[in-house]
């Protein structure tokens, strides 16, 4: 459940963040990061209702923010979570993998689609969307990869 209130919370975070001060893009950008590291697990625990979350988020998101960055951010959501949805559905590999594969394809799109819309795709921003966002789900990759292999020893 923490990871669900959290997934919410910051997509409604970032994007009052980028409606209120839209100056300190490569800040939020980077937060972008945190965000798709927290929508893989409410995936992960909650199936397709990660689609319901995202749903509350962007409501939210368009009461509290700028209309304009709601528009962009559910624009970027539903393309990226309908990749993550068909990676999670259709393969069957292990979740570390999933969630790695899902980002490889979502991520870049997210982000053009998001900064493009909001007229704020400039190199700094795409370096620092695309570094965070990866770095995160890597991070999280290699976390789960070590678990497994250290159950597989203790096995």
């Amino acid at each position: 459940m923490l990871f669900l209130i959290a997934y919410i919370g910051s997509v409604v975070l970032i994007n009052y963040a980028f409606s209120t001060a839209p100056h300190l893009d490569i800040i939020w950008s980077a937060w972008g990061g945190l965000v798709f590291i927290l929508r893989d697990m409410v995936q992960a625990r909650f199936g397709h209702g990660a689609l319901a979350a995202m749903l509350v988020a962007l409501v939210l998101s368009y009461v509290t923010s700028d209309p304009s960055i709601a528009l962009a951010s559910a624009t970027a959501f539903a393309v990226s979570e309908c990749i993550d949805w068909l990676v999670f559905s259709i393969t069957k590999r292990p979740l570390h993998d999933r969630l790695w594969i899902s980002s490889a394809l979502s991520i870049p799109l997210d982000t053009f689609i998001f900064f493009g819309m909001i007229d704020a795709l400039t190199p700094g921003v795409i370096l620092t969307a695309l570094g965070s966002k990866f770095a995160g789900v890597t991070a999280v990759w290699l976390i789960m990869a070590w678990r497994l292999r250290k159950q597989a020893v203790v096995s």
